[in-house]
């Protein structure tokens, strides 16, 4: 007979008893969880104490991992994390009231052992988030290679339902190109605030000098970057940044630098600060964007 650890690891740290009992004797079920080796996650389920918590949850309720947690399963980025795991049963299914805590979603959804598809897990994730977070994990879902642009398109052009025109808006939007969440979030702040013209990751390149900037109005020679704190966790690297700014300057770019503060919380004087920079008037009325 097979271990029940290694039984358990080959089925993402999760199993049914109907499952274990196939391969491992009942007895040796009930001494793992009395030796503490695994748990009991509801009736009749049973995981590894290391078992991703997202899974368990959903097969503790007979269900998928979906939306952001499927989001993280894939390796997709993403701005927030969910307080607690997104599962979705099939229609009509009750929920179990011995599951694990976890958000709930009802819908018959595509899915690859309890994940729901890519694919899906995309277009859940844009029909459910703001702009922000949405397009944070489409552009990272195709930077990952996981799905192609056509894929993402051909899927949101068979939508039919509520949310079908703002999910193929998002989808339109979604760029590869894009290097981080934070960029991908700056770039929801711009669209929402109506500018125009820019482009993720425009190489600025001559002879002596080679970069690329987060975002560029190629018109305007403006940039905007989106700086979180692990791109200047050195001195070195601070040293190598403001070199690049220099040199990006006297080629004739005007660079503009948020962090992660202003992107995720005063977009207000982010979009400000580029009105400025554009040449645009301020704003009559001061408005919030979407985070």
């Amino acid at each position: 007979m097979a271990d029940i650890v290694e039984v358990l690891s080959k089925r993402g740290g999760v199993a049914t008893f109907g499952d274990l009992r196939v391969l491992v004797p009942a007895r040796a079920i009930r001494a793992a969880l009395c030796g503490g080796e695994i748990r009991r996650v509801s009736k009749g389920v049973y995981a590894l104490p290391q078992a991703p918590p997202a899974l368990a949850a959903a097969r503790s309720h007979g269900g998928v991992v979906s939306h952001l947690s499927a989001a993280q399963h894939w390796g997709f980025g993403v701005i927030n994390a969910p307080l607690l795991p997104h599962v979705t049963l099939q229609p009509k299914q009750v929920r179990r009231r011995t599951g694990l805590p976890c958000t709930l979603h009802w819908a018959d959804v595509p899915a690859l052992d309890d994940v729901t598809t890519p694919i899906r897990t995309v277009l859940d994730c844009i029909r459910t988030l703001p702009l922000a977070e949405s397009l944070a994990v489409s552009d990272s879902a195709l930077r990952s290679g996981a799905l192609s642009e056509d894929e993402l398109l051909d899927a949101a052009a068979r939508l039919r339902g509520p949310h079908r025109r703002r999910i193929q808006r998002v989808v339109s939007l979604a760029d590869k190109r894009a290097e981080s969440v934070l960029e991908s979030a700056l770039r929801a702040i711009t669209i929402e605030a109506g500018f125009e013209d820019f482009v993720p990751q425009v190489p600025v390149q001559d002879r002596d000098f080679s970069a690329r900037i987060d975002l560029a109005n190629l018109r305007l020679r403006l940039g905007l970057e989106a700086d979180g704190f692990e791109h200047h966790g050195s001195r070195q690297a601070l040293a190598k940044d403001c070199r690049r700014h220099v040199q990006l300057t006297i080629r004739g770019w005007r660079i503009l630098r948020f962090s992660w503060e202003d992107i995720m919380y005063d977009q207000e004087w982010v979009v400000h600060a580029v009105r400025q920079a554009s040449g645009l008037p301020p704003l009559a009325n001061r408005i919030l964007l979407a985070a």
